[in-house]
């Protein structure tokens, strides 16, 4: 098994994931010349090449396709075995990486950390956050456990855990009579200027069929790509931006906003996981803790905003 293990089998395994050198090279933390010598010293091995060379980077030959998913097998089990006997005492250890969106960090990081720390003192806890399209690429290439994304409407995905669901909300300056009110019809959106995020983000989908179906014409005026961004551009009155209220806007004086209904647009906050990375006693722990946990904490955050 030990032959498996070695840096340069992930390195293939990695390559071929992500078909660029480069890219390995980022997730691995290293230089490219490094990924390169690992992989000519396996092509050297194996006697034949490994991987063939495109415009756009790498993919893997005849002889690499056949064993690429031998070799991922090999790791998983060897990945297992490892877990099993770190986990032989019944006490879950090692890393467990965790995706979480910017909103979410301020009234979660610390509830998570103090119950892992206290809890399960042998875990180490890697913590990180971005975008919902950002968390699930980086869940896709196995770079990550388990992560918090956005979904825009029922959640369809049978792997994914529902954490939390709340309405969208028009969002503009305090004061403007647009969302002073405590709803607003999806129908009075046309010729309002938005603030929204650019494809292929699922909102805008989302809002383009939603508009099409129902005959009206959305005038999307600014183009930004974080819920902060979209709530400083409302503020400096360039068009109404539509997110949840789900942290967002709490203490923010500058802002209002009014439920979206006819029909009502709902957002849901799910715990998803990787199918690249093998699931171990402490990532089992750490999914557990947060769907217990998470729930109550993301949904006594999201009352309205004050004039809401």
């Amino acid at each position: 098994m030990q032959p498996i293990l070695e840096l340069k089998w992930l390195v293939f395994t990695k390559v071929a994931e992500l078909g660029s050198l480069t890219r390995a090279a980022t997730v691995f933390d290293v230089p490219q010349s490094m990924i390169s010598r690992h992989v000519a010293q396996l092509e050297r091995e194996c006697g034949t090449r490994l991987f063939r060379r495109t415009g756009r980077g790498v993919v893997l030959t005849e002889f690499g396709e056949q064993i690429y998913p031998r070799i991922l097998a090999l790791i998983a089990e060897a990945d297992q075995i490892a877990d099993d006997i770190r986990v032989s005492g019944g006490t879950p250890m090692g890393e467990v990486r965790v995706g979480l969106l910017p909103t979410t960090v301020p009234v979660l990081v610390s509830v998570l950390f103090t119950q892992i720390r206290n809890r399960f003192p042998r875990i180490k806890l890697h913590l990180s956050e971005g975008a919902s399209p950002q968390l699930e690429e980086q869940l896709r290439e196995g770079r990550m456990d388990m992560a918090l994304l956005l979904r825009e409407g029922p959640v369809s995905n049978a792997g994914e855990s529902l954490l939390a669901q709340v309405s969208l909300r028009l969002v503009g300056l305090r004061g403007d009579p647009v969302v002073e009110g405590p709803t607003i019809a999806f129908g009075a959106l046309q010729g309002l200027p938005l603030v929204v995020p650019s494809y292929p983000h699922s909102l805008r989908t989302r809002l383009d069929a939603l508009s099409e179906a129902r005959g009206i014409k959305l005038d999307m005026v600014v183009e930004a790509d974080s819920i902060r961004l979209q709530h400083e551009i409302a503020a400096a009155g360039g068009g109404y931006a539509i997110t949840a209220g789900l942290f967002e806007l709490s203490g923010d004086n500058r802002l209002a906003s009014a439920r979206i209904v006819e029909p009502e647009l709902l957002r849901s906050v799910v715990l998803a996981t990787t199918l690249r990375r093998p699931h171990t006693m402490a990532t089992r722990e750490v999914y557990r803790l947060i769907t217990q946990t998470v729930p109550d904490l993301l949904l006594g955050q999201a009352a309205p905003a004050p004039g809401a």
